[in-house]
């Protein structure tokens, strides 16, 4: 049996917000395999990581930068202790500068980004000088750069501790298109979905979220007769709200995105498709 130590709870209780108690019985019960005992929480019903999805579990700050031509996008996260840190303007800098020199870059890893040169000093020198000015931890967490022949459009919630980078097949939007297509950016970070459409949704989830809500209909005692009906109405809400073309638009309640995607085919008089998005929330 693995060792189910207190960091090791302490995680599973970050990543869902049930209690220490059924934290640690949920580790045992899967032998230490994290996604196992988050599986284990949701069959018990005491999974609530949805309700927290956007509360950090570090302080800190994310950068997009694209280029003006919209064919590149970069975004950083960069952590630290405390939110006093993470609104200095010196350490505001550096998360920038460091976009911008992936964006330039375009390092393949963090020793890659570390070892770049910049001003007769290194990364690695600048990231040593922000770490002796703050005397606290700092982190480059994760990084990514994305090209395309379409555009990138982005999204940085107030605060910079949520992101979104979107790409679509359209190459040279016009501003118009480019204003509604931020939109779909900002329902991302608001709505947080999971998948463009429910074609991305692979059976292995499918069949893992089936096998969730039988455990818990049959716990609730529902009639065994009526679980089939009753589960692949719970699909369709799994898939209208994890899945983006099938949510519903967050500025106009009448309409889904596959709605708002359609207004914009027709008034530019090309189909315009989301082909890609990435979501950044601090601490994930």
């Amino acid at each position: 049996m693995a060792q189910i130590s207190a960091q090791l709870v302490q995680e599973l209780r970050t990543k869902t917000g049930a209690g220490m108690g059924d934290c640690k019985q949920a580790l045992v019960e899967a032998n230490g395999d994290m996604q196992a005992a988050v599986e284990i929480l949701r069959k018990k019903g005491i999974d609530t990581a949805a309700k927290r999805s956007d509360r950090a579990s570090n302080e800190g700050i994310i950068s997009v930068k694209s280029t003006e031509d919209g064919k590149t996008i970069a975004m950083v996260e960069v952590n630290c202790e405390t939110d006093f840190v993470a609104r200095n303007q010196e350490f505001v800098n550096f998360s920038n500068l460091l976009v911008d020199i992936i964006l330039n870059y375009q390092p393949n890893t963090l020793d890659e980004l570390l070892s770049i040169n910049i001003d007769k000093d290194s990364v690695s020198g600048l990231f040593n000088e922000i770490l002796a000015k703050f005397n606290e931890k700092i982190q480059i967490k994760r990084f990514e750069i994305h090209k395309t022949n379409g555009f990138f459009s982005s999204y940085v919630h107030a605060g910079s501790k949520l992101a979104v980078l979107l790409e679509i097949n359209i190459s040279n939007p016009d501003e118009e298109t480019k204003i509604k297509v931020r939109d779909i950016a900002m329902q991302i970070a608001a709505m947080n979905p999971l998948f463009i459409d429910r074609k991305n949704v692979s059976e292995d989830i499918i069949s893992k979220e089936k096998e969730i809500y039988r455990e818990v209909l049959i716990k609730e005692g529902k009639n065994p007769n009526f679980l089939d009906r009753i589960i692949e109405g719970k699909l369709e809400k799994f898939y209208q709200e994890k899945c983006l073309l099938e949510q519903v638009f967050v500025k106009d309640s009448s309409k889904t995105i596959t709605d708002v995607l359609n207004d914009i085919s027709k008034n530019i008089g090309q189909e315009i498709k989301v082909l890609m998005f990435k979501r950044y929330t601090l601490g994930d």
